[in-house]
């Protein structure tokens, strides 16, 4: 598989400073070029004060090299590159609240969060929290399965990625920033 998925998304992974602002003027730049922002997460790498973001945009290889050029040229970039879906593992957790007034809707619920491998995290008197991990499509599937019982709402963490292998971002990392 290319660069872009079957639903015609690309997936970027760039390591950038953390500090504030930064997430302001690369979704800023996004906007600017007129690229949606599908999916976004951003969390803090093993390097200290640099944070790793992984942005899904809808787009082929000519969008994902834009994206890299034009996210190169900004400061707080220290890395930037495009994965491959075929050679990177993706994943996403989902907090599902369903409805579960009786015990035998709570029993499936829960039935369903065994196959799915997920977790039911919160039990109150009427309802259930579940939290599942997985791929889109694994998230999106049991979404739609137990919409039956009443979906309350839904918090997903975007798509987040590493590439399989044992090469790493890590290393255009620490060459960039002895660059700097």
């Amino acid at each position: 598989m290319g660069l872009g998925d079957e639903k015609g998304l690309i997936l970027i992974s760039a390591v950038v400073e953390h500090k504030p602002g930064v997430l302001h003027r690369i979704s800023n730049m996004f906007r600017r070029r007129d690229f949606n922002i599908e999916s976004i997460s951003v969390g803090v790498t093993e390097f200290k004060d640099l944070a790793r973001m992984t942005i899904t945009v809808k787009g082929d290889e000519k969008i994902a090299d834009q994206v890299v050029k034009q996210m190169s040229k900004l400061i707080d970039v220290i890395h930037v590159e495009a994965l491959n879906w075929g050679n990177s593992v993706q994943r996403e957790l989902a907090l599902i609240k369903l409805k579960a007034e009786t015990h035998e809707k709570r029993s499936e619920i829960m039935d369903y969060t065994s196959v799915f491998r997920g977790r039911i995290i919160d039990v109150a008197r009427e309802s259930l929290i579940v939290e599942i991990t997985g791929d889109s499509e694994k998230i999106n599937a049991f979404i739609n399965l137990t919409k039956q019982f009443g979906i309350i709402e839904v918090a997903r963490t975007g798509i987040t990625a590493l590439a399989r292998g044992p090469s790493s971002i890590g290393e255009e990392v620490k060459k960039n920033l002895n660059e700097r």
